[in-house]
């Protein structure tokens, strides 16, 4: 990956393949080789020019530490389309769904296609108070232990369709133990985010042409908050996948895969 100094701050870019270009933005807290594993090598295939990066607060992209807005991250992405020499497809989860969302509001120009997975344009209540506590965890100078870490967010994150599977739950498992439970500032600043006003009405006015994912079984961001962005924004698509947590894309990649490719494949 390459560090590119862009709307003031440095981000870790990488692109592959050739073609019309695609803009993946990763969720809270997560590196944006996330998108390495299934989506990108799916979406090379299919003839796409394809760049993923890790947002501000995720290093070593600059971190960012003293805070920042959902804003600044909309013209992060926006700032790296237009270097890229965009427009772009732009595909995002979770907060990088929210990204995705406004920045198709903000900058319609810059965005061929939204899709958005596992998103929401209003807070929920739990997953409020659960970054409220990954923040005073951080404030305290508390990490959790890596086995309880593992345990708990396997279980937020992923379907009971998964998990039924004893080697599938253990391998999930063994991954996050080994990723750590340390809440780095930077991520800290994303969980911030968390607390915001309201944005379904503003929506209604997004003119891009948009597709909107839900996860059946997501605990994080219940299904029924992506369908109500979906419903707010006009002409969109609303698709629910089964058997599959807030991180669906890796749990189900060749559904999330096909709905991608096809989509975008219209525009």
């Amino acid at each position: 990956m390459a560090i590119v100094p862009l709307n003031g701050i440095e981000l870790n870019v990488q692109t592959e393949g050739s073609g019309d270009l695609v803009v993946l933005v990763m969720g809270t807290g997560s590196p944006g080789r996330v998108w390495r594993t299934y989506q990108v090598p799916a979406l090379v295939r299919a003839g796409y020019r394809v760049a993923y990066f890790d947002n501000r607060g995720i290093k070593p992209s600059s971190e960012c530490a003293s805070g920042f807005t959902m804003d600044d991250m909309v013209a992060d992405t926006a700032a790296l389309i237009s270097h890229l020499g965009g427009p772009a497809h732009v595909i995002g989860t979770s907060l990088g769904a929210r990204i995705t969302q406004e920045l198709a509001l903000a900058h319609p120009s810059l965005v061929r296609s939204a899709v958005m997975m596992a998103t929401t344009g209003r807070p929920d209540p739990v997953q409020l108070a659960w970054s409220r506590g990954l923040r005073d965890l951080h404030l305290k100078g508390i990490e959790l232990p890596s086995s309880f870490h593992a345990a708990a967010n396997v279980s937020r994150n992923l379907s009971p369709a998964t998990l039924a599977d004893p080697a599938a739950a253990r391998d999930w498992l063994q991954m996050y133990e080994f990723a750590g439970s340390a809440v780095g500032a930077g991520e800290r600043a994303q969980l911030e985010l968390s607390d915001f006003t309201p944005r379904i009405e503003a929506y209604r006015g997004i003119s891009v042409r948009s597709l909107v994912i839900g996860f059946a079984d997501d605990l994080v961001l219940p299904a029924r908050l992506s369908r109500e962005v979906a419903e707010a924004i006009p002409g969109a698509r609303y698709v629910e996948v089964a058997d599959c947590g807030h991180i669906g894309y890796l749990e189900r990649p060749d559904e999330i895969n096909r709905l991608l490719v096809d989509f975008i494949g219209r525009a």
